[in-house]
Formats: C-alpha cells, structure tokens, sequence
C-alpha cells in the first residue's frame, strides 16, 4: 500500500468504528499501520498448495503455574 492508500484506509475505518485518532497519534497509528500491511504482504506472498489445510480446531495451552 502507498503512504496515500494507509492514510485513507485509516481514515476510513476509524470513522467507521467512531474511533478519534488524536492529531500526536496518527504519525505512530500510520507507522504501525504500515508495518502490519508489510507484514500481511509477506504472508500472502506464500504460495499455498491443496495440502496446505487449517488447523482443525485451535487449543491454546496454559501457562505453567508457578
């Protein structure tokens, strides 16, 4: 994404959920918006096969008791 398509997209979805970004935010909440678009990119660039499936069911494991 271009540094104009985060902005809009940003814009767009905090109006969509009512969610104001202070003015001394939005540098971090853009920055932070980006990484996790780079991030999302990497992952699509995998190429997945018919034997890539889900994981049936997620059971999270409980910290140990200490």
């Amino acid at each position: 994404m271009t540094p104009e398509e985060i902005e809009k997209y940003v814009d767009a979805a905090a109006a969509a959920v009512a969610l104001p970004i202070a003015p001394a935010h939005r540098p971090g909440v853009l920055h932070y918006f980006a990484l996790a678009a780079s991030m999302a990119d990497l992952v699509n660039a995998q190429a997945l096969t018919p034997e890539d499936e889900p994981a049936p069911v997620f059971l999270p494991v409980s910290p140990p008791e200490a």
